[in-house]
């Protein structure tokens, strides 16, 4: 190759590079930031990434997603959300209560779509539903606020338990608020109430233990990121000691759960994503509404009934949206 035209080929290739590399930053970055580990969670994860697919972003194509696990330390979300802001991703996107007011804490630029089973103006993350205001908004199932109707569930379905534990997470504030309604909904039904407070996952098996010396009867689970990254033991030790429950979430009853009584939250996460790819066009979290969440699932699985001797209330299984045989 003669002088000149190796000049000339190094001299396009010099400016060449730098187009790709500006072509490659220009690919937005999500910052993923939740409290819980992502095994559990794959399902809501592949809703979110739907949801992304709906308004044209595909992880690895035209968008990069930065996760952040904190494993169920609830102390490590703040370092993990500013973190993310140190790397200026495009949006950050949160699940659980924590993990939002975290994100809410490390930034007021950065958008912010949270996905939660709480009442985020009650959790303090926005301070409307309509008009959120702000860097934040995003999508809520309301699952604690359906701990009651569980409950009542629950009766229908083992009408001679005189005792029931409420397993709940006191990792999230917003369910310890609505123990007065479920003990409140207990005393109407006539039946004794035991609540059992979870903060790790020992404390699972500490609050079986509980349930056994008690002799209760039947069990409802509550929502929360711990009870449902910690279901496959949860129903286990259902299975093990023969004591019917019922859970949050479609995901519980599809591993072996009793019945599940709760929103779609794999939907809540699809609308989390689409609003995340709306935000990636240029639409303000400001402006847009808080989704909430109006599918309801009430599963039963059979298979599980049969196995701990339990018969069907064949009224409730009339009801039933799904049953799984």
């Amino acid at each position: 190759m003669r002088r000149r035209e190796f000049i000339s080929t190094l001299g396009g290739a010099a400016v060449a590079w730098p187009l790709a590399a500006r072509a490659q930053q220009a690919s937005p970055v999500l910052g993923f930031l939740s409290a819980v580990s992502p095994g559990p969670f794959a399902q809501r994860v592949a809703a979110f990434q739907q949801g992304l697919r709906e308004t044209g972003y595909v992880e690895g194509r035209n968008v990069t997603i930065d996760n952040r696990w904190a494993q169920e330390r609830y102390d490590r979300l703040p370092a993990l959300a500013a973190d993310l802001v140190s790397r200026r991703v495009d949006v950050i996107v949160t699940y659980t209560d924590a993990a939002a007011l975290a994100a809410k804490a490390a930034t007021t630029t950065i958008p912010i779509v949270f996905i939660n089973g709480g009442d985020p103006v009650r959790a303090g993350i926005v301070p409307s539903l309509n008009h959120p205001g702000g860097n934040v908004t995003g999508a809520s199932f309301f699952g604690v606020d359906l701990a009651a109707k569980q409950l009542s569930l629950l009766h229908e379905f083992i009408p001679n338990a005189a005792v029931v534990g409420f397993l709940l997470d006191q990792n999230i504030p917003d369910a310890v608020a609505q123990v007065p309604s479920v003990q409140e909904a207990a005393r109407k039904l006539g039946l004794q109430l035991i609540v059992l407070h979870t903060r790790t996952a020992t404390d699972i098996d500490t609050a079986f233990a509980t349930l056994v010396r008690e002799r209760a009867g039947a069990l409802v689970v509550g929502t929360g990121a711990l009870l449902t990254n910690q279901r496959e033991k949860i129903i286990t030790l259902a299975a093990r000691h023969a004591l019917p429950a019922i859970y949050p979430f479609r995901e519980f009853t599809a591993d072996g759960g009793l019945i599940s009584y709760g929103n779609s939250v794999p939907d809540s996460f699809r609308q989390g994503g689409a609003y995340a790819g709306r935000i990636l066009k240029g639409d303000k979290p400001a402006e847009l509404p808080v989704i909430l969440s109006t599918k309801f699932e009430f599963v039963m699985n059979l298979k599980t009934a049969q196995a701990i001797g339990v018969t069907v209330p064949p009224l409730l299984l009339a009801r039933a949206d799904e049953v799984l045989e």
